[in-house]
């Protein structure tokens, strides 16, 4: 699937895969752009600014594969986000696109009980000027998130034209994530594929699951780096993008990640380790505007690397 960067359109266009059929349309929407909040999606479906096929669509209306899936954005308006002086560590910038080491107990998108300190607010500080609209609203477009525990490579698109273009390299899983982690137990194989689909969890609906009959397809690959005494660390390359996929899968295996007390042990050996050993170390995709293939690297950070001494 082919989309050029554009520099003025407003216009969304996708082609749905066989991956994302039967998907209602306003949660497809969420899955290609993750910022989007599903309430402004369904608002644009009800200005009738959501078409399959070039006809407008309803909320409800499951997608099939080949179906032509476009939005038309709002102009954009200046945000209720604060930008806030917060120091950013950046791996890669351009006019269109800013890769970001994100730090521990950081949050990416201002939620319910996080409107300041977020990735969102230091981006925007950092970017006054740059920034044309993404989402209706003139802020930085997150195609992407990474869990508030998790450190490492987030990129963030500073227009509509990169942003699209970033979503679709997304969707057609053609971006390289690698990330480190430290899992418990030693695993016994020196590499290996977790294909398991991953959804709701039927019994507790906040957290993830290998979920046969409901979850979407999700394939983690994982090598071994180094094993000890009682833990393994581990490089896991993604080749679906789910939500807490390596957690849930490294956990369906018997390996959860240390520090993970929600799909591992609520006892954490090290009672100062606060979530998951989790780090986004490389990050790759074709720049939206060049064509040219950009990998970054985040260095591990001290605390993952004080672990490892310790091990």
């Amino acid at each position: 699937m082919e989309n050029p960067i554009q520099e003025t359109t407003d216009l969304f266009r996708f082609q749905i895969t066989e991956e994302q059929e039967e998907e209602r349309g306003d949660k497809c929407i969420a899955a290609l752009i993750d910022s989007l909040s599903r309430s402004f999606i369904q608002k644009m479906i009800k200005e009738g600014r959501v078409c399959i096929n070039g006809l407008p669509v309803k909320a409800s209306y499951q997608v099939k594969a080949g179906d032509d899936l476009s939005f038309l954005l709002p102009k954009a308006q200046e945000p209720d986000i604060e930008p806030e002086d917060i120091p950013l560590d950046i791996l890669y910038e351009d006019s269109d696109v800013l890769v970001v080491n994100k730090p521990k107990d950081m949050v990416v998108h201002p939620a319910a009980g996080h409107y300041s300190h977020t990735l969102v607010n230091a981006v925007l500080y950092h970017c006054r000027g740059q920034l044309s609209g993404i989402n209706g609203v003139l802020r930085p477009g997150i195609v992407h998130r990474i869990d508030k525990d998790t450190t490492g490579s987030v990129i963030v698109c500073k227009n509509d034209a990169a942003h699209q273009a970033l979503a679709v390299q997304f969707a057609d899983h053609t971006i390289t994530r690698r990330y480190r982690a430290i899992v418990h137990g030693v695993l016994t194989d020196d590499e290996g594929i977790i294909d398991a689909p991953i959804g709701r969890d039927n019994a507790d609906r906040k957290k993830m699951a290998v979920n046969q009959v409901n979850g979407k397809r999700a394939v983690t690959h994982y090598t071994v780096l180094e094993r000890f005494e009682r833990f393994t660390y581990i490089e896991c390359r993604l080749e679906t993008g789910r939500t807490h996929q390596i957690r849930v899968h490294m956990a369906s295996i018997g390996h959860p990640l240390l520090g993970d007390s929600v799909y591992g042990p609520k006892k954490c050996p090290f009672p100062k380790l606060e979530g998951q050993t989790l780090h986004a170390m490389i990050l790759g995709f074709v720049h939206p505007r060049t064509g040219e293939y950009i990998e970054t690297s985040a260095p591990l950070p001290e605390y993952f690397q004080r672990l490892l001494d310790l091990l």
